[in-house]
């Protein structure tokens, strides 16, 4: 069973620690970053002599209002920007400088302010050939939406079945089991694996990424080769695990879970990033997902209860899959 505390710890140590070693060295617009990277670790710390088992959850708390709360925040206000919704970005932005007080930041939301007090004026505005028609994230994301509605009802499936805790009642449903598959011949268990879990933190982790990095390598490659690719690193991750356990690389007993696939959408995206490498912002975006990659090795090399060879071989085969199948000439991936 995954310790929620721990992988709550590990997240917000490892990633304070990338967004340090990203802006070390960057401009001064960096610093509002490397402060609350710094305040992360700090209360981290605290909470760790103090209240050690509940420190993970803490650290998660001060992580999530400091550093991923502004993110999400950011790219939300370019968005409304694109839709001219210049009163409702200005808003949002005065609520982010609460908790990211930077120069810039009040800088745009000054801009936005300035915008939204010419917005009758014909002329002064920026045109609107560039504005963004999804006002939904899952608009044009269906696939996605399918991947998460297959693992909760999946998951629902696995809790009525009995106690999901239980090595047993996953070997029914499917779990990946190497021996099972390469003495018994049950290769099937190499796809049913990818929608059972290890309980609702294991779930919802895996959801929350496939909802956050899913949409926009889908919105970019289309439906059809966003599900090839979650399903087809899927089964490289397994088919990894099970090559790896015949050649004594590895030791795996039983194994589920999508993170195999939700890293060949990772990989995927680097492949489409690299292939249309002169995109606007596609180096920040890669750099973004050697962030990602880098949680991931550090969490499994410090984490027993997880494959790093299910989610090695996963981020390969998306990254080859899209590499194959993506279109040679599109748009950026919209965020």
């Amino acid at each position: 069973m995954i310790d929620l505390n721990r992988v709550c710890l590990l997240v917000a140590v490892i990633s304070s620690l990338l967004v340090l070693a990203r802006t070390w060295r960057g401009r001064d617009r960096h610093g509002s970053w490397r402060i609350a990277a710094v305040v992360v670790l700090g209360i981290t710390g605290v909470a760790w002599l103090l209240v050690r088992g509940q420190a993970g959850y803490i650290s998660a708390g001060a992580w999530f209002a400091l550093l991923f709360v502004p993110t999400i925040g950011l790219r939300k206000m370019d968005e409304l920007t694109a839709r001219r919704r210049y009163r409702t970005a200005a808003q949002l932005g005065r609520l982010l400088t609460i908790v990211h007080p930077s120069a810039d930041l009040r800088e745009q939301v000054a801009y936005l302010e300035l915008l939204q007090s010419r917005a009758h004026e014909p002329n002064t505005l920026p045109p609107s050939g560039h504005m963004p028609q999804d006002r939904h994230h899952f608009r044009r994301a269906s696939a996605v939406f399918a991947f998460i509605v297959l693992n909760v009802v999946a998951f629902l499936i696995e809790i009525s079945s009995g106690d999901w805790r239980d090595p047993l009642v996953l070997h029914q449903l499917g779990a990946l089991e190497p021996y099972a598959v390469l003495v018994e011949g049950e290769y099937w268990r190499m796809f049913s694996a990818l929608f059972l879990h290890g309980g609702a933190a294991h779930l919802m982790f895996n959801l929350f990424a496939l909802y956050v990095l899913g949409p926009p390598l889908e919105r970019s490659i289309s439906a059809v080769r966003f599900s090839l690719c979650y399903l087809l690193s899927g089964l490289g991750s397994s088919a990894g695990v099970v090559l790896l356990t015949l050649l004594g690389a590895t030791r795996t007993v039983q194994l589920v879970g999508a993170s195999g696939c939700i890293m060949g959408i990772v990989g995927g995206m680097a492949a489409f990033l690299l292939r249309h490498r002169a995109a606007p912002n596609s180096r920040q975006r890669l750099a973004n997902i050697a962030l990602i990659v880098g949680i991931q090795v550090v969490f499994d090399l410090t984490t027993p209860q997880v494959s790093m060879a299910a989610h090695v071989c996963g981020f390969i085969t998306g990254f080859v899959v899209v590499l194959v199948l993506a279109p040679r000439s599109t748009t950026a991936p919209a965020h």
